[in-house]
């Protein structure tokens, strides 16, 4: 691979720590015409933190050796309404999703060219490996969980589909965010158990009983919120249901899954949302928060070299956190 070097506004970021995502296994099978103006091959990688090794004319914010996260909306126009709020991950003329290692080329590399300054966000003295996966597993679940506060009040239940790498997160927010009794759901015991460890007040296994223990823990009014971080069929049926009146179901988990949208089956004034991934200023608030070391940030640390024994553990559930890469432990 050749060296980037930075021109206009650019900033070359050496990489500490690049993480692995599910996403990662859907840009390999996109079909070529997808990519258009972005076509293969690139490398993948788009959980990415580092120091400045280089900045191009223009670029007075960051300096030689400043450590960084990078932000993952590279689409992002940088001028509409919602990019000048700092939501620049549901930027107005954004065409696609486009980031790091996601139709540009990402962090499973030494080095990274950052097209603008403005994807950059300064980290401190935070370990950048373990910052790598706070640019899309944390602000992700912090994003979803922030625009549904106010659907979530003391006491109210608010439930967790999936405690992996995104939901181990959502936990934790939710906990540090709300007063709301917290509940987990996954199929794998060590996973509930460490969501008790973050912050789960009750934990069910995935099936199709556990809606039904979320009624009955709540005396039959349902839950608040319900993140659905698998988003699978399956997931998604369990998350209606358990939805209380006025509840709002928020999908970040890319599993390729659908929920019927009917008068009937919908909880009255329910809200079936989206989220994809987060912006800017959310990524600062997730820093921050780990800066202060509110946040517990699991790491499987993998040298470059070993990218594809960290992709197969990851495939075949043997990861404890976020697998990052590490190209200078080569």
């Amino acid at each position: 691979m050749t060296e980037p070097h930075a021109g206009p506004g650019q900033v070359v970021v050496k990489v500490a720590g690049s993480g692995l995502c599910h996403t990662d296994f859907t840009v390999i099978g996109r079909d070529l015409a997808y990519w258009k103006s972005n076509p293969p091959p690139f490398t993948l990688g788009h959980e990415v933190a580092g120091w400045v090794e280089e900045v191009g004319s223009g670029v007075t914010n960051f300096r030689i050796g400043d450590a960084v996260a990078i932000a993952p909306s590279w689409a992002s126009c940088g001028r509409c309404h919602m990019c000048r709020s700092g939501d620049e991950n549901h930027c107005l003329y954004q065409k696609g999703i486009r980031a790091a290692g996601v139709g540009f080329d990402g962090g499973h590399a030494p080095y990274i060219l950052v097209p603008d300054a403005r994807f950059l966000v300064p980290i401190g003295d935070l370990d950048p490996v373990q910052a790598a996966p706070l640019t899309d597993a944390g602000i992700t679940t912090y994003t979803a969980i922030k625009s549904a506060l106010p659907r979530i009040w003391p006491g109210s239940t608010a439930v967790v589909i999936g405690a992996g790498g995104l939901g181990l997160y959502a936990i934790q927010f939710l906990r540090l965010l709300t007063g709301a009794r917290i509940v987990a759901v996954d199929s794998s015991d060590a996973r509930l158990k460490l969501a008790r460890e973050l912050g789960a007040d009750d934990v069910f296994a995935g099936g199709p009983d556990a809606a039904k223990q979320i009624r009955e823990l709540t005396g039959g009014i349902g839950a608040a919120f319900v993140l659905d971080c698998v988003g699978v069929d399956a997931t998604l049926a369990t998350g209606v249901t358990a939805l209380s009146w006025g509840g709002r179901l928020t999908m970040v988990g890319a599993g390729g899954g659908s929920a019927p949208f009917d008068f009937f089956q919908m909880p009255p004034g329910a809200e079936l949302t989206t989220s994809l991934n987060g912006g800017n200023i959310a990524l600062q608030e997730v820093i921050g928060l780990a800066a202060l070391g509110q946040l517990k940030i699991l790491v499987d640390r993998y040298p470059l070299s070993a990218a594809q024994q960290a992709y197969e553990d990851f495939e075949h559930g043997r990861l404890v956190g976020r697998a990052v890469l590490m190209p200078g432990q080569d």
